[in-house]
């Protein structure tokens, strides 16, 4: 039967993949919903759950005081302890100077723990927080923004106040800047070693033998901070890593509210998770400046994605065959979006600006470069995103041109370094190949580059970019033979922000794994269970290879 002529055509309405919270009624160009009121965050609609609800905040309520004073003791036991053991690493010079110490020493002075008590607690205090971390998560939808936001910081400017923890790649980070600028030595062609030896930074730092890994746009950074001196850098790094973290939790905040999600959950994951906090902010790791970026394109995209949505498209201009409409019919299946445009299309810079963020997350961490085709096959504009890849990539070559010549960091050579108790190590110790050898290694790197030619085939389809982003990065996790605790931080902006539980399962498994490899009895218990990686004839070549660029 025909249809009524007089009858008004049906909507286009363009299809959006990742579902995006509905625009409020006043139409604000942030398209986020009216925050739920308080009593009713913490209530069910029939009001039989009160009781429970109180429960849970209040348990809530302990676990994030646990952590609070948990983080507090651990960096207190450090501050106050300047000799090399499980909570201070070693260094060449043996002992920490005054000035990369915090306030929060004089908190245990009066302590006298032994090494086997520092290990006791920090393996309990880790254990604890990730049960808290846990409890708060389970109960975020009920807490007070307040509450949570004001833990968040807490736990971050206690970390701020803390000493080197654990690692000194900080010192590594300052060192490679000094010698550009003080010593006029490319860091990408010069390995430490080769400096003046009295240098404050060489005296803290350990990779002497390796030259710079690190991507140009961190190490111009870190040159930016050489005329400060290595104490003023120090403490400028510190809190700059901590403003980095802060603005990562911010942005997911808005990402999951862009997303119709549970906002302070989201937060939650990726503010408090004890393994980042003690492991990746208290060493003070670059990791956090990646993360920045890389959540910075996350939310230009779902932001231009949010401000697409309920806007009625634009009936198709008639066009004759021929050339031209197989043109524009192609720009279109290139572009991503369906056509005809949807009227209010956000402007250009959004997109073109998160293609500029995903390089610039690359030249400081190369690893995310994985996410890089994903995130462009997956995008509502990918033309867009393309001609920010292409703006930053310029950019980014023009940089490193002037700072470094036609010198790139030294990735090759990190990546046969091998951590004993890692993934891809403790697969071929059980395969019966002694490690981590080269049929392993070849092995992981095919699973690797095929997870992402199958996320990016998925999300051409899908354009489920967070979800295949997220699987992605679990399998370059997976896969790294230098794999180390606060890499998880990599993970969780996906766990907090796709609609996976397979992949939030996934990021608890890898949580549970990095307590167990990196708790400081594990060496132990794989002893006790005759698995030790590390005695193999393999396990050996790979110790004598790292302890030649160690020293």
């Amino acid at each position: 039967m025909s249809t009524d002529a007089t009858q008004p055509p049906a909507r286009l309405i363009v299809t959006q993949p990742e579902v995006i919270a509905p625009p409020r009624a006043s139409a604000r160009a942030d398209l986020i919903p009216p925050p739920v009121p308080h009593t009713q965050r913490w209530r069910d609609p029939s009001g039989h759950d009160m009781f429970r609800s109180s429960i849970a905040i209040g348990a809530s309520a302990v676990a994030l005081s646990v952590m609070v004073v948990s983080c507090l003791l651990l960096v207190s036991l450090a501050a106050s302890s300047p000799h090399p053991g499980v909570l201070v690493p070693p260094t060449a010079g043996r002992v920490f100077p005054s000035w990369t110490f915090g306030p929060t020493g004089p908190l245990t002075h009066w302590m006298h723990a032994s090494a086997h008590t520092e290990r006791v607690l920090f393996t309990v205090a880790i254990a604890v927080m990730l049960v808290a971390y846990l409890v708060v998560i389970a109960a975020a939808g009920r807490l007070r923004p307040g509450w949570v936001l004001a833990a968040i910081l807490a736990l971050h400017v206690i970390f701020v106040l803390a000493p080197p923890f654990n690692l000194t790649d900080v010192f590594n980070y300052l060192n490679y800047g000094r010698m550009e600028y003080v010593y006029h030595l490319n860091p990408y062609t010069t390995i430490p070693a080769l400096e003046p030896h009295g240098d404050p930074t060489f005296l803290l730092s350990n990779w002497h033998g390796l030259l710079s890994p690190y991507g140009p746009l961190f190490t111009v950074f870190t040159i930016g901070l050489a005329p400060l001196g290595p104490a003023a850098s120090f403490w400028a790094i510190k809190i700059l890593l901590m403003l980095a973290s802060l603005g990562t939790c911010l942005l997911v905040y808005r990402c999951a509210q862009l997303l119709g999600r549970n906002p302070l959950a989201a937060a939650v994951i990726i503010g408090i998770n004890p393994i980042v906090l003690v492991w990746g902010l208290g060493g003070d790791h670059n990791d956090f400046f990646m993360l920045f970026f890389l959540v910075l394109a996350f939310w230009l995209l779902l932001r231009a994605d949010a401000m697409r949505v309920g806007k009625r498209a634009r009936p198709p201009e008639p066009h004759p065959p021929g050339l031209r409409s197989w043109l524009r019919r192609t720009w279109a299946w290139l572009d991503g979006m369906p056509r005809p445009l949807v009227d209010g299309e956000p402007a250009a810079w959004m997109e073109i600006g998160a293609g500029i963020a995903l390089v610039a997350a690359f030249a400081i961490k190369a690893s995310s470069a994985v996410l890089i085709p994903i995130v462009l096959f997956g995008a509502a504009r990918r033309i867009r995103v393309a001609i920010g890849l292409a703006i930053g990539a310029v950019l980014a070559a023009a940089m490193t041109i002037y700072a470094f010549g036609v010198n790139l960091p030294n990735i090759g050579q990190q990546d046969h370094l091998v951590i004993a108790d890692g993934i891809p190590n403790l697969i071929g110790y059980g395969l019966g190949f002694g490690g981590a050898s080269q049929p392993v290694r070849s092995a992981g790197t095919v699973l690797l580059a095929g997870s992402v030619v199958l996320c990016s085939l998925w999300v051409w389809r899908t354009r489920r970019w967070l979800t295949a982003c997220g699987w992605a990065t679990l399998a370059l996790l997976v896969t790294l033979a230098w794999t180390l605790p606060w890499y998880i931080a990599w993970l969780l902006p996906f766990a907090a922000l796709a609609r996976s539980r397979g992949l939030r399962f996934a990021a608890a498994l890898i949580g549970i794994y990095i307590y167990l490899a990196w708790m400081p009895y594990s060496s132990q218990i794989l002893n006790f269970l005759h698995v030790n990686p590390a005695n193999t004839a393999l396990g050996q070549q790979e110790t004598t290879f790292m302890n030649s660029l160690l020293f």
